[in-house]
């Protein structure tokens, strides 16, 4: 795919892997459309890629994507700025770690909602415009815990799982529309999401522009070929 000038909604955009990826997309001279939970967190992001000279290619929406109502305004946001897209990257994501014991039902909903629900969501509303466009692409951000699962990890590693057989169902149904879906599993990040961001004790995790970087492989790959499942891993964790 030609990234210049392609229409870009990128969710849980405003720090992170989400962030890394909208630089990389703007990077690459596409439109992009930053989107997070909290309106303060997505106008300054706005505000700062503008003054990085990315004006009047990057617009936000706050938006919770766990919300149907919430993902609705952010399509009809962007929708009425472009009047269409090309590349949807569900990215927003949260984690809560407990055993299922001390797991709250509330914390359940809200990992299963962010995590997997919004995929339906966002994907339920973008196909039809990126059939209208043509085709496009479809990139979900998930997780190496996504086949790995651990104690204490029973929401995420359910809602992890779950991307994995949402997109690979997804990829068979609309490959002959020209709409190509791929998931990306990265394993551990350097990034808010878990301990010791930035830190030297994390400097062997995988940067989140790393995962970026794949993204736009991953876009820019011949559309005759498809990768559909990444994995992405530390090369030299620490030794056990």
């Amino acid at each position: 795919m030609e990234i210049k000038g392609r229409r870009a909604i990128v969710t849980g955009s405003t720090k992170g892997i989400g962030r890394a990826i909208a630089d990389a997309l703007l990077g690459e001279q596409a439109r992009v459309a930053i989107s997070a939970r909290n309106q303060q967190e997505v106008e300054q992001t706005v505000a700062a890629l503008e003054k990085e000279g990315h004006s009047g290619r990057v617009i936000g929406q706050a938006c919770d994507v766990g919300r149907m109502e919430d993902v609705e305004r952010l399509f009809d946001y962007c929708l009425k700025q472009w009047q269409g897209i090309d590349v949807l990257i569900n990215n927003a994501g949260i984690g809560i770690f407990k055993n299922v014991e001390e797991l709250r039902p509330e914390e359940w909903r809200s990992t299963i909602g962010t995590n997997l629900d919004s995929l339906f969501y966002c994907c339920h509303l973008a196909i039809p415009h990126l059939k209208k466009a043509g085709g496009g692409f479809i990139i979900n951000i998930g997780s190496l815990a996504g086949k790995n699962a651990f104690a204490g990890g029973a929401a995420y590693n359910a809602s992890k799982f779950g991307l994995i057989g949402f997109s690979e169902a997804l990829m068979q149904e609309v490959r002959h529309d020209d709409i190509l879906v791929a998931y990306i599993m990265p394993g551990s990040v350097d990034t808010a999401f878990g301990a010791g961001m930035g830190s030297p004790s994390a400097s062997w995790k995988i940067a989140a522009s790393d995962v970026a970087e794949v993204v736009i492989q991953t876009l820019k790959r011949h559309p005759r070929c498809l990768t559909s499942r990444i994995e992405m891993r530390p090369s030299k964790p620490p030794k056990k």
